[in-house]
């Protein structure tokens, strides 16, 4: 198994730029496993291929405004370079692990100034430097990047999203992502109060969703990648329903490859296998591959990933990579719209 192997040929006209309206009119790509079948339907019509009894799990982080500008000031005092800063993950005492450009300027003991002159401008200090640009930045008043910050899309998304609310879930609720999970961005509360009547059950769970959602795998062998950890979390009545639902047989369907990683993590972080989940925090790394024994997942609805990326992998792991790369192929052939805004794939 090689990284090129989950490469494909996307046409640049095919990754969505502005989401659909309503959220519910994307399409969706139903992938049936066990017939190898592919049937072209639209999102809201998700509610035919769900049944009373199944457990859809959503992740309901919410997106925080993680990219902050600013500029470089030199001991002179006089306004230097622009500096971008991505959020990556909170350290404490307001310092952050971050993504910071152009890294090659932001040594140890740089300071940069955000927010300009206004009332919440602030001072962030590089306090540390790490590998693939990464800096520790240790802000003056932590309170206020909330002010300066805006939600960061993906290097991909290039057009200008007015309204910002449309990169976040409709329940979105636990802050602390720096990306939307984004499966999630189809559902509208009149589907989801749709799919309760029913007689589905939803479950909300935390994945914080970091740097490896925009970032391709570079080494050669996928194995020796280094997935970035996010902090999840697992309630005790969640966790309890999602036994239940094993004891009984009924599918448990989830919403995202976010999902599907906390709850194959929470699985695994248990002593024995003995099929029960237990409640569940802290730090996620689980890193899917092709041969995984999935014990939690019974479906799956997820978007269109990038290539040679975790999330691809994951699926392919999932429904099989021949299944996969047939999917995809139907999916740009029928120009399907691919990545965070784009259309949905239902694997059953």
């Amino acid at each position: 198994m090689k990284t090129s192997d989950f490469d494909y040929e996307l046409p640049p006209e095919l990754i969505a730029q502005t989401p659909i309206e309503p959220r519910s009119q994307s399409r969706l790509l139903v992938l049936d496993r066990a017939e190898g079948s592919l049937t072209h339907r639209h999102f809201y019509e998700i509610t035919n291929y769900l049944r009373a009894g199944d457990v859809l799990v959503f992740n309901n982080s919410l997106v925080i405004p993680a990219r902050l500008k600013g500029r470089l000031y030199p001991f002179s005092g006089k306004a230097g370079r622009e500096v971008e800063i991505l959020l990556l993950r909170p350290l404490g005492n307001g310092s952050w692990e971050t993504l910071a450009k152009p890294s090659r300027r932001l040594k140890t003991g740089a300071v940069i100034k955000l927010g300009g002159d206004s009332e919440t401008s602030l001072t962030a200090e590089v306090t540390g430097e790490a590998d693939e640009g990464k800096r520790i930045i240790r802000f003056s008043d932590e309170t206020k990047l909330a002010e300066v910050g805006e939600i960061p899309l993906p290097p991909y998304i290039r057009a200008k999203l007015n309204d910002p609310s449309r990169y976040q879930t409709v329940y979105a609720e636990t802050a602390g992502s720096i990306a939307a999970p984004t499966a999630g961005l189809h559902f509208t509360q009149e589907l989801l109060e749709e799919i309760r009547t029913k007689g589905v059950r939803c479950l909300f769970t935390t994945l914080h969703i970091g740097l490896d959602t925009f970032r391709p795998v570079r080494e050669e062998n996928p194995q020796e990648h280094k997935i970035h950890k996010e902090w999840g979390a697992l309630s005790q009545p969640a966790a309890d329903e999602l036994s239940q639902a094993k004891r009984e047989g009924r599918r448990i369907i989830c919403v995202g490859t976010t999902s599907v990683r906390l709850v194959e993590a929470a699985a695994q972080a248990q002593a024995s296998d003995t099929g029960e989940i237990q409640p569940f925090a802290g730090w996620v790394d689980l890193f899917i591959l092709p041969g995984y024994r999935f014990r939690v997942a019974n479906a799956l609805i997820t978007n269109f990933h990038l290539p040679k990326s975790t999330l691809l992998m994951l699926v392919s792991a999932f429904a099989g990579k021949e299944l996969i790369d047939k999917t995809y192929r139907e999916a740009i052939a029928q120009k399907y719209r691919f990545y965070s805004f784009g259309d949905a794939m239902l694997v059953i």
